[in-house]
């Protein structure tokens, strides 16, 4: 029999967190999260996307054993402001049994009836800077410390229980090697002196926080005509700074500025902590931490988190003075490749900004939507 309770309170949600520990214990290709990170990000004292967003966390049982988990997530900027009566679902892992998958479902469906919302999709975060999306294809592939794994048994209980594909994303590795980045860097020099625009680089994270409020308005502006945004706020933005710039080489954010000093184009990536992460294994000490600093320090692979250019400033070869200047600090600390984490398949704006890259597609992923009738 299975049986599913809603849980509270840090205890209970470590055991929430812990649960694909146990799951993908022996898969090569999970990235498992840094245990009291996740914690705290489920902590509504702590993450401030709670100011605006409602999550209530489901474990499964059979047998006394946990076997699923789910998160329930609404977000009422998106429902409120944007009049998207979206019921959420997240942190999705179960065992391979559809029982489960419906069990932990319909718990999520029937807090979006009660609610009065128009339908169920998932798996997504909180908001755009969480995780996103279920594996459709490239299982085979190591996971990043930005995304889900999941395996092939997922997708095929949510299409067995009448879900349909929702947005499509994919991932893919981004190789310098064989770039003619000559012709990038010609070009940049002809935006920069069109447009009178510059790229702007740092040695270190002082030099950026200053920037950071600015570069999100840019974010939000970049990104408001895709249909899954939801925009991010002052507090998340405050989050983000003490969250990840500490994790962030300098070297490897580039933005670029008009004549006014003014951002108009930026550009995020990190060194992959994937292997190091799976090293860590969910614990920053006694070891974990050590892991975590040397991938930052000495890493051939990067990872792109965050991308952004204004509307009036797309379609104008922007994104060649960003991939000009890192490819200069790729150069120099020996990158070899660059990880592409989630794009929308429908971003054609920022699927043009590599179409000169030897590209290899990696992963698919997607997220599913249920009418509520």
């Amino acid at each position: 029999m299975i049986t599913i309770e809603e849980i509270y309170g840090r205890k209970d949600l470590k055991r929430f967190v812990k649960f694909p520990f146990q799951l993908f214990k022996n898969s090569p290709y999970w990235v498992p999260p840094i245990i009291s990170d996740e914690l705290d990000s489920f902590d509504k004292d702590k993450n401030p996307v709670f100011e605006h967003a409602s999550a209530r966390f489901f474990l499964a049982f059979k047998n006394g054993k946990i076997v699923g988990r789910i998160a329930a997530i609404m977000n009422q900027l998106e429902i409120e402001e944007q009049k998207i009566k979206k019921m959420r679902f997240g942190w999705f892992d179960v065992i391979d049994d559809i029982e489960v998958s419906r069990a932990l479902l319909k718990k999520v469906y029937s807090i979006g009836k009660e609610n009065g919302l128009e339908f169920i999709e998932g798996p997504v975060g909180f908001s755009n800077l969480d995780k996103v999306g279920v594996l459709v294809a490239g299982f085979d592939q190591l996971s990043t410390s930005l995304t889900w794994y999941s395996k092939p048994y997922y997708k095929e209980h949510l299409e067995q229980l009448g879900y349909t594909p929702e947005k499509t994303f994919r991932e893919s590795f981004l190789f310098f090697d064989d770039l003619d980045i000559d012709r990038y860097h010609r070009f940049s020099k002809i935006v920069q002196e069109k447009y009178q625009v510059r790229a702007l680089n740092f040695k270190n994270s002082k030099e950026i926080f200053p920037f950071v409020d600015e570069m999100f308005e840019v974010f939000n502006k970049s990104y408001a005509r895709l249909s899954s945004f939801v925009p991010i706020t002052k507090s998340q933005i405050n989050f983000f700074k003490t969250k990840y710039l500490s994790f962030i080489n300098p070297e490897y954010i580039k933005f670029v500025i008009d004549k006014n000093d003014k951002i108009i184009a930026f550009a995020i990536t990190m060194p992959s902590y994937a292997k190091a992460m799976q090293k860590a294994k969910g614990k920053l000490f006694p070891f974990g931490f050590w892991h975590l600093l040397k991938a930052r320090k000495s890493n051939d692979v990067v990872d792109f988190y965050l991308i952004g250019v204004l509307p009036e400033y797309q379609n104008k070869g922007i994104n060649a003075i960003i991939m000009s200047e890192f490819y200069k600090t790729y150069k120099k600390n020996n990158i070899k490749i660059a990880n592409q984490t989630p794009e929308l398949e429908d971003n054609t704006q920022i699927h043009s900004m590599w179409k000169n890259f030897d590209i290899k597609v990696t992963k698919r992923r997607c997220t599913y939507k249920l009418p509520i009738s």
